[in-house]
Parts: structure tokens; sequence; C-alpha cells
């Protein structure tokens, strides 16, 4: 789960898993899976952003890549 900042300075806490698009318009637009549509104020690099740090505390970081194997 991550955390965003509506558009009032609220914030609301969401599964990364169900965010199938986000974009700026100038606003950025969180849209869900279920159609749901959330307008924050963080820009689409900072959700990425939290959306790597994210998987990366459930997951771990990911692993080197050896050549030729």
């Amino acid at each position: 789960m991550i955390v965003l900042q509506r558009l009032n300075g609220g914030t609301v806490m969401v599964n990364s898993d169900l965010i199938e698009a986000v974009e700026e318009t100038p606003d950025t637009v969180v849209t869900l899976t279920s159609g749901n549509k959330i307008l924050v104020r963080d820009s689409m690099l900072e959700i990425q952003k939290k959306i790597v740090d994210f998987k990366r505390r459930i997951y771990g970081p990911a692993e080197s890549v050896r050549e030729g194997a």
C-alpha cells in the first residue's frame, strides 16, 4: 500500500496492485482497476517511486542479472 496526498491536503492509502493508470492532466489522476479515480497532488514520478519502494520492501531488491547465465 502506498500513501498519496489528496488535493484537499488529506491522505489516502492505495493498494498499488489495483492501480491501472496514472496520468497528469495537469492534476494527477490515479485510475484503479475498479474504475474509481482519485485526484492527488503527487506527480506521476513520485507515485512510480512510491510503488517501486513499496515493492522493494515487500520482495527485496532485484538481484543482479549475470551475463551469460
